[in-house]
């Protein structure tokens, strides 16, 4: 299953003059808190642990990631197990609250959501929200 991919925001809507990777921030921020929250599939923990070794020192930003690890593209491959039960109730674009959370989040101020910065700063304010968020999936 894929949830999302980087060129399905190519077009369209997407704003002229900013970088293919800004259509991968925000799902490049969700991956990243999975793979940090240890919802990663085993085919990353078993095939790329340097990657999550990355993430936790810092060394690539979560859009980065996305793009070095999962070409791009988030799929259901990327994740165990309870992080796939996660991702298709939270991450998914039509009946999900993500992108709600995204733009409350990180969305003031940036001229469109492909505007929000791939960075770690922005990663540490969206953090909290998706361990929340977790937390009450669970409790469901």
């Amino acid at each position: 299953m894929k949830y999302d991919d980087a060129s399905w925001h190519y077009g369209g809507n997407f704003p002229s003059g900013l970088p293919d990777k800004a259509g991968a921030t925000h799902a490049g921020m969700f991956v990243a808190w999975a793979l940090l929250s240890g919802l990663a599939g085993e085919l990353i923990v078993d095939e790329f642990p340097q990657f999550i070794e990355k993430l936790r020192d810092r060394s690539l930003t979560p859009g980065q990631l996305f793009f070095n690890l999962c070409d791009g593209k988030f799929i259901d491959e990327d994740l165990n197990d309870v992080g796939n039960a996660f991702a298709q109730d939270y991450f998914n674009f039509q009946k999900g609250k993500y992108l709600k959370d995204y733009e409350a989040t990180l969305g003031e101020g940036a001229a469109t959501l492909y505007h929000v910065a791939d960075s770690w700063e922005n990663f540490d304010r969206l953090k909290p929200v998706l361990d929340r968020r977790f937390t009450e999936w669970k409790a469901k």
